[in-house]
């Protein structure tokens, strides 16, 4: 089937520029606006990206401010990492995820090649997983298996997320309370 063969080829081949592919001069927010579409992949028309979704994501503490209504490679990397999470996280949940991923000790140059390279493998991933030579009669078990690998995965994102603010938090996983607690108990009654 054609449409699945071209669905593959771009899943396979088509990836966000690298850092040093980013323009090298701020960019006005029409500019980021226009940019950002070519750095994802989508089908339909509807938009990518919007003023509107910018300023809300600075508003939100996702994206740091411009400076002087340019945007930078800093923004670039950020807004093309948030048009990807958004798809598949609240804003809440991937405000959280960059912000743990701020708070190390990597550049936002690492940082967004981390994110890169395992972009890269999942996109190759789900390519590799599509049939080469599947029929219509295939689709819907092919639509099913896809929506439940994204339920399991989403599922098991949002529970690292929560265990990642939990520790962020300084909280303890509630096994490890019930075990100092008995073991308080234990030795104030000795």
């Amino acid at each position: 089937m054609e449409e699945l063969k071209e669905l593959r080829e771009r899943l396979s081949q088509q990836r966000p520029v690298e850092w040093d592919s980013f323009p090298d001069i701020g960019l006005y927010m029409d500019q980021v606006v226009s940019y950002l579409p070519r750095q994802l992949i989508h089908y339909g028309e509807g938009e990518v990206l919007t003023s509107a979704m910018v300023n809300n994501y600075i508003k939100d503490g996702l994206l740091p401010r411009a400076a002087g209504k340019r945007y930078s490679r800093i923004h670039l990397g950020y807004l093309t990492a948030i048009c990807v999470l958004k798809q598949v996280l609240s804003v809440k949940e991937t405000k959280r995820l960059l912000a743990i991923g701020s708070r190390r000790k990597s550049s936002p140059e690492e940082l967004y090649a981390y994110f890169c390279r395992q972009l890269d493998a999942a996109l190759t991933e789900t390519a590799e997983s599509l049939p080469q030579d599947g029929g219509e009669e295939d689709l819907p078990r092919l639509a099913l298996n896809l929506a439940l690998r994204s339920y399991a995965d989403r599922l098991a994102c949002q529970r690292v997320l929560d265990i990642m603010a939990q520790h962020e938090a300084g909280e303890e996983h509630p096994a490890k309370r019930k075990e100092k607690a008995g073991r308080a108990a234990r030795e104030s009654g000795e």
